[in-house]
């Protein structure tokens, strides 16, 4: 009889042998012919029978084999009422002996890779040290089409996440630079008659010390009125507000130009790209998530303009430092008196791939990643993050569109409690 009832639909990706119909029919080696000839006949699904001599388990006989050779003539003479030691020495074969943790696609590998005689024998589950059971090679083969059908359904799910967050950043490509074109005309006019305001500004004030020179002494009604609108405050505060807005505007500016950067997304031809000013888009549009909470230091190295997909590489450098980001604020919560670093540099590398490469470094002092989380950073919706706050395509794009699309690396070097490194490596060949 098995252990527990089974069905292949309750098997996922990470299913073992040990998850599947399990038989539990072990005697000694000593025992009649007859006992387990009984035991076949009332149990017509079992597939074998588990041999042991003083709880030590010495083989397998499986069913076909045992009713092959009661079959042959005289053999229920020899064997019927003989101890099965007598039987096992002519059905003797090799047995596959595999651990219950073993997945069930290598299990499967394993049991057809035997001789063919052996193909459809069952085999040994060892549960615990001296705890076995048998399989079914029937079932196994069920299990394993389950887990070819999960297998092609993931890689179908992938593929649609993988399109819809593409198509995702396209649009989101497109609307960015939709809005980047409507900011665009206003913050450029605002700009450009900032400079007229100022000079207006500066002639009023040389006005008004004329009206002072000529009219002498103020009328008690213009002095009333100059205390009531704190004129004095006034000519003292309206340059720093036109420095101000000065300032507002060229950053206004800045952003703008960084939302047309990244709004490249669905380019499909590369570009000439100086990779430090895609940084410096990427951190201005991360500004508010920085502020003065994050130091935020820049090590740049002189290196040459390259060709790639601008806006797929902003995502990358975006997808980065913002976990790093993330990760910050994770450990500033938690130590109170943490200061959250980020280290940005970029430099000309000797040994890529026996050649020059060109390396993009982003260095945080945030939590560290654990090795056996560090192993599978890089897959499709793998996240450590809560629900909703994280779907884990995030790094599995960017290392596609790193390795694929730019032939380069994306690196991971982290230590818990130390930080995390990912560095983007691209080979000098994309250079201009």
């Amino acid at each position: 009889m098995p252990d527990r009832p089974w069905s292949p639909t309750y098997l996922n990706l990470q299913s073992t042998i040990q998850d599947l119909f399990l038989y539990d029919f072990q005697v000694e080696i000593d025992r009649l012919g007859e006992e387990v000839a009984k035991q076949f006949q009332s149990n017509p699904t079992i597939p074998g029978v588990i041999l042991s001599k003083n709880g030590q388990l010495k083989g397998m006989l499986s069913r076909r084999r045992f009713w092959e050779h009661m079959s042959r003539p005289y053999s229920l003479d020899l064997f019927y009422k003989r101890p099965l030691a007598s039987l096992y020495v002519f059905t003797k074969t090799d047995v596959l002996i595999l651990k219950g943790e073993t997945p069930i696609f290598e299990a499967a590998r394993q049991a057809l890779q035997r001789s063919p005689q052996l193909l459809y024998d069952p085999i040994i589950v060892e549960l615990n040290s001296g705890v076995y059971r048998l399989i079914d090679i029937h079932q196994l083969l069920i299990a394993q089409s389950k887990i070819h059908e999960l297998t092609h359904q993931l890689l179908e799910e992938k593929t649609y996440a993988n399109r819809v967050q593409t198509e995702k950043m396209a649009s989101l490509g497109r609307m960015m630079a939709g809005v980047a074109h409507e900011i665009r005309n206003p913050v450029n006019s605002v700009n450009g008659n900032l400079s007229f305001l100022d000079d207006y500004y500066k002639k009023l004030i040389e006005l008004l010390l004329i009206y002072e020179q000529e009219i002498g002494q103020k009328p008690n009604r213009i002095v009333e009125f100059e205390e009531e609108i704190e004129l004095d405050f006034i000519l003292e505060d309206t340059p720093s507000i036109l420095q101000s807005l000065q300032v507002s505007a060229e950053s206004l500016i800045q952003i703008v130009a960084s939302l047309r950067n990244f709004s490249r997304m669905d380019s499909r031809k590369q570009q000439i790209v100086d990779i430090r000013e895609c940084i410096d888009s990427t951190l201005l549009i991360l500004k508010n998530r920085i502020k003065n909470s994050v130091e935020t230091i820049k090590n740049y190295q002189e290196i040459p303009p390259i060709h790639c997909y601008s806006g797929q590489l902003s995502q990358v450098l975006m997808n980065l430092l913002a976990n790093a980001i993330d990760t910050l604020m994770e450990r500033k919560e938690k130590e109170k008196n943490f200061k959250p670093r980020i280290e940005i540099s970029t430099q000309v590398i000797e040994n890529y791939n026996g050649a020059r490469g060109i390396s993009i470094k982003i260095l945080d002092n945030g939590m560290g990643i654990p090795p056996e989380i560090q192993e599978r950073i890089f897959e499709d919706f793998f996240t450590t993050k809560p629900i909703g706050k994280g779907t884990g395509l995030g790094l599995a794009i960017s290392y596609q569109i790193v390795t694929q699309k730019h032939n380069g690396q994306l690196n991971l070097r982290s230590e818990v409690g130390v930080g995390t490194e990912f560095e983007i490596v691209l080979p000098m060949e994309n250079a201009v």
